[in-house]
């Protein structure tokens, strides 16, 4: 059983939420922004009892396998890692966080962080 649970943030950039966000005008993408941050702010405050690690933003990402290494693209945009009592009480943490309520952001995908077997 665990108590950790890491939370990955998805969306693609070739959505209809981001095709949306990319077609607002720069003074309405920069005040729905301002609204975001706010309100992201206020989603870390209000759990900033769970949060064990912040995470952040992803960067582009590099794929590693038996062919080489190769620059590659997925949906993940942002993580963090909290605590909860269980993966339901993790998982609505997240519902209707900012991420996906102001932001493009698709999806919020929690999971438990499991020990490792022998560890």
């Amino acid at each position: 059983m665990t108590d950790t649970y890491l939370a990955v943030f998805l969306g693609s950039k070739t959505s209809p939420k981001w095709a949306a966000w990319n077609a607002m005008s720069d003074a309405e993408r920069k005040a729905k922004e301002l609204e975001g941050i706010a309100a992201w702010k206020g989603w870390v405050e209000k759990h900033q009892g769970a949060i064990q690690a912040m995470g952040g933003p992803l960067g582009k990402t590099k794929r590693v396998d038996d062919k080489g290494t190769a620059d590659t693209a997925n949906e993940m945009g942002a993580f963090t890692v909290v605590r909860a009592a269980s993966h339901e009480a993790a998982a609505k943490m997240f519902e209707n966080h900012p991420h996906f309520a102001i932001f493009p952001g698709e999806r919020v995908e929690i999971m438990p962080v499991l020990p490792i077997p022998g560890g």
